[in-house]
């Protein structure tokens, strides 16, 4: 935010005050003995040294606060070689190929969503390539959740996103590049992991994370613990967009959890009555899950 310009008299008596000050300085320092062993200073470097800025931290030299204690995330998701269904095989197959070339795509309002960082709040490098798949539910029909998307949400606390979402039918609408930052977990970690990208507020997984939300079906409108669950499609889908993202960025099965498992605040719950076994099934016959 720019300011107007300070009247003379009083970037005058600014500079008096500074330099009264820097000089009160230097009459204490030159009076003082010097340690043994170390040369007094000159004047001149004295003064060199008062008219340099002070040194930017250097990056990576401030640590960046890790997150608390959380339990270590544990996949449910086993290792197995064996192809149990080959026809569900070729199907996923083609649909994997579906819905990595032909999405449907929503462009979102830009307040909800961001950049991934190359440096977090404190200067250190990191690496914003999606190491991590989160999934979530929608809570109310994916219209809504798109209508929420699309609407301009200037206040941090009222942003949010995920880079997919995946309606009952089985349709997969992307909502966002998975190059971009999705605003789908608050204050988060993973397995002792997160980014702080504001130094005032808590660290996220959202930068090397991406989101996925299924449509809750209509009995899951409310935040009672369980539904009536996803449908079959929703699971097929669910598996082909994640083989994709698995393929792209080389991420490992271990690595596919939930918002309730990241979330450091002890809210979330999404999604709820999912089920492992039926993800467990079709990426093993993706061949997703043989760890050797």
């Amino acid at each position: 935010m720019s300011t107007s310009p300070q009247p003379w008299w009083i970037a005058c008596a600014a500079g008096g005050t500074l330099a009264l000050g820097a000089l009160g300085w230097l009459a204490r320092d030159l009076s003082a003995e010097p340690s043994a062993g170390h040369k007094r200073p000159s004047l001149f470097e004295l003064l060199e040294e008062v008219r340099q800025p002070p040194a930017a931290p250097e990056p990576g030299r401030r640590a960046a606060p890790g997150p608390p204690a959380q339990r270590s995330w544990q996949s449910p998701l086993r290792a197995s070689c064996s192809i149990t269904d080959p026809g569900q095989r070729e199907r996923l197959q083609r649909l994997v190929s579906q819905v990595q070339t032909s999405p449907v795509r929503v462009q979102i309002h830009p307040t909800n969503f961001g950049e991934r960082f190359t440096r977090d709040a404190y200067g250190n490098p990191i690496d914003p390539t999606p190491k991590l798949v989160v999934l979530h539910e929608t809570v109310y029909g994916i219209g809504s959740a798109i209508n929420t998307f699309l609407t301009p949400h200037p206040r941090d606390d009222d942003q949010v996103s995920y880079h997919s979402l995946i309606g009952g039918d089985g349709s997969v609408v992307q909502v966002l590049d998975p190059a971009k930052r999705a605003f789908g977990a608050g204050n988060s970690a993973f397995n002792g992991r997160w980014v702080m990208t504001n130094a005032k507020v808590g660290g996220s997984v959202n930068n090397f994370a991406l989101h996925v939300s299924l449509e809750t079906p209509l009995d899951g409108e409310d935040d009672g613990p369980v539904h009536s669950g996803y449908s079959p499609a929703q699971y097929d889908a669910l598996a082909a967009l994640i083989a994709g993202w698995m393929k792209q960025y080389s991420i490992p099965a271990e690595h596919i959890t939930t918002h309730r498992a990241v979330d450091l605040g002890g809210a979330r719950a999404d999604p709820r009555s999912f089920q492992w076994s039926a993800l467990q099934q079709r990426l093993q016959n993706l061949g997703l899950l043989c760890r050797r």
